[in-house]
């Protein structure tokens, strides 16, 4: 991707991925800069007196401290102080991705011009993330109220050049001051003056970073649970009445129809999945061979209830998007400053940096995500016992039968992701603690639910890729056994590329654990999801 241009009102999701997972370098609008200066002109020229009014944390202390003055001569004293005294963060650092993303979108905060710091704040943060320096922040530490005060204070030394700030540079930690000597960015220790601390920690960025991140992935993810989905469909020779459009329309929910049409168009002329495949008896399918053959009618659950199972991610995936959308161009400093019509400025405390609205979208990310990998796993379950799978073999095992034992403890494995899931899908915006002396009496918790929720979407990854797997172990184990039966186009191409990446498992059992770790990367990779494109178009 070209360059992105942050005006603060403009900046997409895509562009956050495109500078946070791509390098895609940052500039700030000729506008935005024109308008930056401005502002600060006016409170350098208007504020920076003893008999000033007083404006939070501009001229005063924060928290219970708001209503003592702060002197102009330590004014800049003050700074330092502040980020110090915030520097209470815990436990291992952020990913650099999540530290490009913040920076990015704290710049893009300040570019709105609600948060008057001055400009040369913005171009620093912009010069970090186009060096790529990127600030060692502790990812525990944050209540998600007043901003994510403590790991944004670890972003805000590492950008004023403190002794104590640490960055990962070109691959490796070390010192904020060692990289910014390499990278040549300016001067190593650079002043922060009035408001540029308190702005620079101000504001749940943090936990957004993480959302644009988590929400992203879990579309991705989504998209290739219907392709592990449509290979399981066709490993069990599903029925595939449940996904008639006018089913979807006596209950037409947007994420239902859209489930249940991508469904058809994966398996759009697979023979399969029909009532003639289902006829053929497979060697382990325990049936009655005294009875005539009956049609199967109707299939379990995680079968035939997929679409009012995925249909709910998708819709609330589509909320999520939203706020997330909305959050990365929101000013969620305090206090703001707002032009006036007959001229100068106006600045007003309020409570924008409070972050219910990403910890409540975060808490719906877990929960819609865990339920996903829930009945995916019911699936996988499906395919290894023969007793549930139509006759499927046993544990999808091949070599000597109890010299080998097949697939039963990668399916453990994906069940103790899911119960990991459960218990991580517990909300967290509900779980309000007071805090710093009662100032902050009501809390968001958005970074845990950010954190979370992101957890709970890699963990999910594991599951649909390793259902990928064993549905394509599966289908060619039982290939044999319906000779002229074929697959749909969409679940016919991401058959080929699963069985390109990972040959079938038909000598016995082997190190499965490189098998899970490509399953895996099929789904980070998008590799089936992008040959499936190649082959039928877009189908989600």
């Amino acid at each position: 991707m070209s360059n992105v241009t942050i005006d603060g009102f403009n900046l997409t999701a895509e562009e956050v991925l495109a500078v946070a997972r791509n390098g895609a370098k940052v500039e700030l609008s000729a506008t935005s800069r024109a308008a930056l200066k401005e502002s600060r002109d006016y409170i350098e020229s208007t504020w920076m007196h003893d008999e000033a009014p007083m404006m939070y944390s501009f001229n005063t202390g924060v928290g219970l401290l708001k209503d003592t003055r702060i002197k102009v001569e330590h004014i800049e004293l003050f700074q330092t102080q502040l980020i110090k005294a915030h520097s209470g963060g815990i436990g291992e650092p952020f990913s650099e991705e999540v530290s490009r993303a913040t920076m990015l979108l704290r710049a893009n905060a300040f570019a709105s011009n609600y948060s008057a710091p001055r400009v040369e704040v913005v171009d620093r943060l912009l010069a970090f993330i186009n060096a790529g320096i990127h600030p060692i922040m502790p990812q525990k530490g944050s209540v998600g109220a007043s901003g994510d005060l403590a790991p944004l204070a670890y972003l805000a030394a590492a950008i004023a050049g403190f002794d104590e700030a640490e960055v990962m540079y070109q691959g490796q930690r070390m010192p904020a001051a060692e990289a910014i000597k390499r990278a040549e960015v300016g001067p190593v220790k650079f002043d922060l003056k009035a408001k540029d601390a308190s702005a620079l920690i101000n504001g749940c960025t943090a936990s957004l970073a993480v959302a644009v991140l988590a929400a992203k992935d879990a579309r991705d993810l989504l998209t290739d649970a219907c392709l592990s989905l449509g290979l399981t469909l066709e490993a069990m020779r599903a029925e595939m009445s449940a996904f008639d459009p006018r089913i979807q329309q006596a209950r037409p929910h947007p994420g239902q129809i859209k489930t249940a049409s991508v469904v058809r168009k994966l398996l759009k002329g697979s023979t399969r999945a029909s009532h003639e495949a289902r006829a053929v008896q497979f060697p382990d399918e325990l049936r009655r061979t005294d009875i005539p053959y009956t049609p199967r009618i109707q299939d379990v659950y995680s079968l035939r209830c997929t679409p009012q199972v995925y249909g709910p991610v998708f819709d609330a995936l589509d909320y999520i998007d939203t706020i997330v959308k909305n959050e990365i161009n929101s000013a969620t400093d305090n206090p703001l400053i707002f032009g006036k019509d007959d001229g100068g400025f106006e600045i007003i405390s309020g409570g924008n940096f409070h972050g219910q609205y990403l910890a409540q979208a975060m808490d719906l990310l877990a929960m819609a995500i865990t339920d996903l990998g829930s009945i995916c796993e019911r699936r996988v379950a499906r395919l290894i016992d023969p007793t549930l799978s139509w006759g499927l073999p046993r544990n999808l095992m091949s070599g000597l039968r109890g010299v080998n034992t097949g697939y039963p403890v990668v399916q453990c494995s994906l069940s103790s992701l899911v119960m990991e899931n459960r218990t991580l899908s517990m909300p967290g915006s509900v779980d309000s603690i007071p805090s710093k002396a009662n100032s902050e009496d009501h809390i968001s918790n958005s970074t845990w639910c950010a954190r979370k929720a992101h957890t709970v979407v890699q963990n999910t990854q594991y599951i649909v890729g390793v259902e990928m797997l064993l549905a394509a172990q599966a289908l060619t184990m039982t290939e044999h056994l319906l000779p002229g039966f074929k697959l749909g186009e969409g679940t016919q191409a991401a058959y080929d590329e699963i069985r390109k990446q990972i040959p079938a498992c038909l000598e016995g059992d082997r190190w499965f654990h490189n098998d899970i770790q490509v399953a895996h990367s099929f789904v980070t990779s998008r590799s089936v999801q992008e040959a499936v494109t190649a082959k039928v178009g877009e189908f989600v």
